[in-house]
Parts: C-alpha cells; structure tokens; sequence
C-alpha cells in the first residue's frame, strides 16, 4: 500500500480530535467518581401511589424529598412463601408490570449511540414485564422478565440478583431468572458499568439505574404475590410484511445449501406461550418475534417503547377494558429474539437525497456516501411507521394467542454458567480447535447500519484499516497488539476493547450463558444478537443436543439481548464481509460455534439431570465508581413574576374529533420526577361527568395519544408542553390537562431538595362535527 501523506483537512481533524480528546479525559477524571459522592451511591423512595386529581386548578408545591442517603445492601431476610396449592396438573403463574422510564430528561438514548440524541420528553412509558413460573410443589420456579430498555447490563442484572436474593432468599437466583431487552431505541442510557457504554451513555446515572432496578423488582414482587394455578400453551405462526434483512448481502454469505432450506432471509415465525388460570381466565403472553425496535429512528428525542411497546401496549388495552394504559391484570410481553439483522423499515435502504436503491454490500450513495443511505418504514413518518408495524406484530400475537392449543406440561429446569468468552476454545471438528478473542470493534462498527448511520467517512464492509484513523486511535488509546489483530482478522481492529481497562475494563469478559425448560418448551437467554442464519444453527444445534440424550422434540426459542450485552452475533460466514453485524461481533469469528458449544453443554446437562454439576464459572465484577453524568444537576427557576405550572399557552375553547390540544405551561426538569415519584405520570387527560360531577381520567402519559415535550432554557429555565391527539373514538364532552413535574430547589448553604407541583388547563369542549 502506497504511504497516506496526510492534507491539511486531515491534520487539522487530527489535531482538533487529539485536542478534543485531552479535554473529555480531563472533565472525565473531574468527574470520575470516588467512593462517598452522591450520585453514584443514594438511594431514592419507593415508588408512591399517585395522587387523586380531582380539579386542582392551581399550581401546588408542597411534598419535599429528603436528603440522599447512602444505599446499603440489606440482610437476606426470606420472606414467607404463601400456601400453593399443590394438587393440579399444569404451573403456578404470576404476572406483573411496573414502570422502568427513569429519566426523560438530560440523558442520551439508547441505541443508535449518535452524539445529541437526548431524552427531551415522553411520548409513553416503559415497562418492566415479570413473569413466574413454578411447579406445582412450588419448589423448581422460574422468572422471565422482559423490560423496554434497549438491552440489559450485566451491573443491572446483578443488582437485581442481589435484591432478589435479600427479599427471598434461594428462591430466585442467578441460574433462573432470565432480564431480557426488547432492544428499543428510544429508552435512556446511563445505567451500564463497561466503559464503551458509559462512554455511549455519557455517564452512569444512579438515578435512571435505580428507577429501572426498582421498576425490576417491582414487577417481579407483584408477579410472585399474584401467584395462582394456571396453565401454559405455545403457539407458532408466521408474521409477514413486519421485517426486511438490513444485511442481505451478508446473508448471502451463509452456504447456498443451507439458505435453500428456508423460504426467506429473515425468521418470520412468531412464538407465542399463553397464560391462563384452571378457570381459562387470560393471565398474559410473552411472544417472541425478531425484529429491530428501530422505527422510531435516531432523530427522535421522546424516551418510548418503538414498535413491541406498541404491541404491548395494544394486546394489554385490549385485555385491560376500562383501565388506563400501564394498569390492569393481563400483562403481555413481546420480547426480543434472533433480530441482529432485521429491520422494521420496509421500504428498504434509498439515497435520501436523490431518492435511488443504495441497497449495496456497502450501504453507500454516489453522493453523501453511507450517511445518505437510510432505510424507511411504511408510515407516512417514524411515529406512523411504529404504529402500523407495532400493530402487525399485535394482530399476529392475537391470532396466535386464540387459537394456541399445544399444552406445556412437564418439569421446569434451570441451567446457567458464567464464562469467560474471551478464552473459548472452539471444536471445528474432530482435528482442528479455534479460540475466541479478546472483545475488539471493527471499521464497519463505525460506520451504522441503514437503521442509523454513523458519522465520517466509515462505510459497511470494510475489511481493510485505515492509516488515518489507525493513526488517531494509536495516538489515543494506544496501539492494539499484533495478538488481537490476528485473533479478529478478516476484521480490521477499530477499537481493541479487550485491551483497554480504564477508567473500567470497556467490554465485559465474563458473560451468562443460560437455558430454562418447561417440559417439551426450552428458552435460551442470550447475552446480544443473534442474525437470522446465526439463531437458525444455534435452535437447531440445541434440539438436536436435547434430543441426542432423550429429549425429543424440543421447542428452543432465542430471548435476545439478555443479562449481559455483548452486542452482535454472526454467522462465520457473514463475518467475512464485515459489514456492521459482524464488525460488532466482539469475541471474534468464531463467536457463534463457542455460544453453540457452550449452550449444548447446558442442553446435555438438563436432558442428563446433571446440572448440580455445571461449574458456577467465574463470578462478573460489579464496579461501584463510576463517572457521573457529564449534564450537571441545576436549580429550577421559573421566569420572573410566575410560578411552576403556570399556563402560558392556553386549550382553545373547541376541538373536533382528529385535531391536537396543545398546551404550554412553566416548566421544570423532568429528570426531577425520576428521583420523587410523588406523581406518577406527567399529565393527564381528564373528561367532566356530568352525573356525578367530577373529573375522570381518560388518558396519562403512557398513552400513545399524548406527547409531552420539555423545552430546555438558560440558567434553570423550561417550559413543558403537552399535547392530546384526540382519536376518532374520543367521546364529545368538556375535557381538561393537567401537568404533575417537580422542581428542584436548593437554598444557600443548604443541600437540594425536589418539590412536587401540578397545574390544570383551562376546560375545553371536543365536540364530533
């Protein structure tokens, strides 16, 4: 290769990424915690019961928080198992949701890691999902928890563990509870312990860990309360029209013999298990399916739960008559899978500029390059693309849910191991050994995907380093070894994550690997994303295990993005073309044949009755100084002359059915209400009853009729605005909005509180013509 001379673009940009470089380290290590600082070690309240809003048309402040305390782990106290019932065929089954949004304020999302993406409002709750299920002796249980965040981390899933294990003992534990991410990309960040990620989420925010940690618990304490005898039915059926493959040429890869046994390049095939009581009363579903929650796609700034929150939210109203979105028995979970190369935006990959295919192996337009290259949902925007393709997934789920027949029946075993992923030595066959490596990015990692592209010059399929950024990353974080490159080849090294440990280790090495059964039905909790080809020889491998040692006729289904995230996991084959998915398959090329070795020596050991004798494997750190949040938390301030809550643009006197109620009022930082959960919602949309002469809510804020917006000003000041799109079902009568936010006050001398306030809109009239 001919030397690089570089121009005078390229050293100035070398020159000003050196420079910006040395003044993050420098606030970072400003920042970087020791042990003792609030941020990093308060706890906050549980979460309280709303307040009656019942007219208040004035804004109120009055509730104060006290100060942060440290967070201590508490004694393991075992609480008192109820009396199950014992005498009936089928499982004990609970269910139970809570809420996980944390912050929707001054965070970045998660997901698409595009610098500015920050949280900025709410267009609807996320959820923790919690599931148990346990034999009839109540002895062998498991819980399966699916949480709208777009993945979850090891340090979460150990806190958890942790809190489980103080409440209840032995009861729930490291080998059966499954934490799995629908992979939204819309929820905030901040919550993670491996530095690529705190660098991704621009801190740790103890106050988003907490909220979701709490909302976890939360949702798994209300499951195992509502226990009850009830039984389990899967169902299987194909989804059409929802998906496209965002890396066909990747696909094409795999060998033609194999792609010739299935009728598409991407899993169309939906499973859906149905819970109901001995009495037939719906109790909740978890359905699987793999597809990409990127609908909403990386301009957005409203924290939401994208497509399978839709879904969710969907199959549960339907459920659900006559409560609010977020309340109510029946829960449904529409959790990740095998979805690392699947996408909801199927009108495929254009040019946005001129309009053509850049359907390429390298994603790229004649102009603009890759970052031109975008793929579309069918809607007429993100939020209707989410909407039409949420809703596909529902009807399929429904369909399925109704007519599923096939009974679950039979023992619940768990199996799990920790692993170290890094040091894997891989059987090829039965003369040649691989080795998996220690975590690295490749060229193509930077570069996005059609879902969201990356920034620079960095395109898709890119098997070749580049001296100018090779020269920026050596400069930087210094030179990966000549060990990591060889180990990764065909993959050019971008960021040799493995070798790289402060402030903190940047990628984990030490992952779960775990499988639990329900008689005939087996779910494999998997620590990132699996392609299409990559979960079809993984399902297939595992059968094949279980039913070499008497187990015949499994049903294995992926739960993606699952205790620890590890991001992708490709096939061997579509490795070698390096586009994103395998430029973000850490551990290496042979990543897949590892995670297939190690989840059949699971399989073996659940068909045997010989898990006792699994090794644990090597414990996962838990790091408790993290960097803080690079946003500061300031004082609220209202403009001169007005209060929290004040309204400064008011509902017009008269809306018809398909119009927008928007209305402006004085606001504070969002990011308060995470910390005082005083209120619980930060709006709602209430309907006078004549007859009894009160006000009923109809909508809150984890609607997806509402928006809430917050506008960020200087030195303190906001405005929060809300608005309602009243749907064609809306009733004609006299409506009004309220707002619930808290302020964050702190006097001279004094350490910050946060005070509650709400405020009401004037009435307004929805009339039908």
């Amino acid at each position: 290769m001919a030397k690089h001379t570089f121009s005078t673009l390229e050293t100035f940009l070398i020159f000003l990424l050196v420079m910006m470089t040395a003044i993050t380290v420098s606030l970072l290590s400003l920042l970087f915690i020791t042990n003792g600082t609030i941020e990093n070690h308060k706890g906050f309240p549980a979460t309280q019961s709303p307040p009656a809003t019942q007219g208040s048309t004035s804004p109120q402040g009055s509730t104060l928080t006290q100060g942060p305390t440290v967070s201590q782990v508490s004694p393991v106290t075992s609480t008192p198992q109820p009396p199950l019932f014992q005498n009936f065929t089928g499982y004990h089954i609970g269910v139970g949701r809570a809420d996980c949004t944390g912050q929707v304020a001054d965070i970045n999302l998660m997901g698409y890691s595009k610098s500015g993406q920050n949280a900025r409002g709410l267009l609807t709750r996320l959820y923790s999902r919690a599931f148990i299920m346990a034999e009839p002796d109540g002895l062998n249980r498991m819980v399966f928890v699916s949480i709208d965040i777009g993945m979850v981390s090891q340090r979460m899933r150990l806190e958890v563990l942790n809190r489980l294990q103080s409440k209840y003992g032995s009861l729930y534990r490291r080998d059966n509870v499954i934490l799995s991410g629908t992979h939204t990309h819309s929820g905030p960040a901040g919550y993670f312990q491996y530095t690529v990620f705190v660098i991704a989420s621009e801190g740790f925010s103890n106050r988003t860990f907490e909220h979701m940690v709490t909302g976890i618990m939360q949702s798994i304490e209300i499951a195992h309360t509502n226990m009850k005898p009830g039984k389990l039915f899967i169902n299987k059926g194909n989804v059409d029209g929802a998906q496209i493959n965002r890396s066909p040429s990747s696909y094409l890869q795999n060998p033609e013999s194999e792609r010739a046994r299935y009728s598409s390049n991407t899993d169309k095939e939906m499973v859906v298990l149905k819970m109901v009581d001995l009495g037939g009363n719906d109790l909740g579903l978890i359905s699987w399916f793999a597809i990409h929650p990127v609908s909403m796609n990386n301009s957005n700034h409203l924290v939401n739960s994208d497509n399978m929150g839709y879904a969710s939210y969907l199959f549960e109203q339907e459920k659900n008559k006559g409560y609010l979105p977020g309340q109510g028995p029946f829960v449904a979970a529409f959790a990740s899978s095998n979805l690392g190369d699947v996408s909801p935006n199927i009108l495929g990959p254009h040019c946005i500029n001129t309009g053509e295919s850049c359907d390429n192996a390298n994603s790229t337009c004649p102009i603009g390059g890759s970052t031109m290259c975008i793929a579309m949902g069918p809607g007429q925007d993100m939020l209707d693309s989410t909407q039409i393709i949420g809703r596909m997934v529902y009807q399929g789920a429904k369909e399925l849910y109704a007519s599923a027949s096939q009974e679950v029946i039979g023992p619940l075993i768990s199996a799990h191991q920790w692993v170290n992923m890094t040091n894997v030595t891989v059987s090829l066959n039965s003369t040649h050994t691989a080795k998996t490596c220690k975590p690295a990015l490749g060229y193509s990692f930077a570069a996005g995907t059609i879902d969201g592209c990356g920034t620079f010059n960095f395109t898709q399929g890119t098997t070749v380093s580049d001296p100018f950024w090779d020269t920026i990353r050596d400069q930087i974080l210094g030179r990966p070894s000549d060990e990591i490159k060889e180990c990764h080849k065909p993959k050019p090294v971008l960021v040799h994550t493995g070798e790289l440990s402060k402030p903190h280790p940047w990628h984990p090495d030490i992952v779960d690997v775990q499988i639990i059964t329900l008689g005939s039905f087996a779910i494999a909790a998997i620590p990132g994303e699996f392609t299409t080809m990559s979960g079809r020889r993984f399902r297939e491998a595992i059968k094949a295990e279980f039913a070499t040692y008497g187990m015949q006729n499994m049903t294995v289904v992926i739960s993606g993005l699952c205790n620890v995230y590890t991001h992708y996991i490709t096939t061997y084959e579509e490795y070698q073309v390096q586009r994103y998915e395998a430029a973000s398959t850490i551990y290496g090329p042979h990543t897949l044949s590892a995670y297939i070795q190690l989840y059949k020596v699971l399989a073996k050991a659940i068909a045997t009755d010989t898990v006792a004798n699994l090794s644990r494997g090597p414990e996962p750190p838990f790091f408790k100084d993290l960097i803080n949040p690079l946003i500061p938390n300031i004082v609220d301030r209202p403009p001169i002359g007005k209060k929290f809550g004040d309204v400064l643009q008011q509902a017009n006197p008269t809306y018809r059915l398909g119009e927008v109620v928007e209305i402006t009022f004085v606001g504070a930082n969002p990011k308060n209400s995470a910390e005082n959960r005083t209120h619980q919602t930060f709006l709602t949309v209430e309907k006078y009853e004549d007859i009894s002469a009160t006000w009923h809510i109809v909508h809150n804020d984890a609607s997806w009729e509402t928006r809430f917006y917050w506008h960020k000003g200087f030195l303190g000041l906001s405005n929060a605005t809300i608005q309602w799109h009243i749907p064609n079902t809306a009733q004609p009568g006299i409506y009004r909005i309220r707002y619930f936010g808290h302020n964050r006050k702190q006097d001279f001398l004094k350490p910050a509180v946060i005070i509650s306030f709400e405020s009401t809109s004037s009435a307004f009239e929805v009339v039908t013509t």
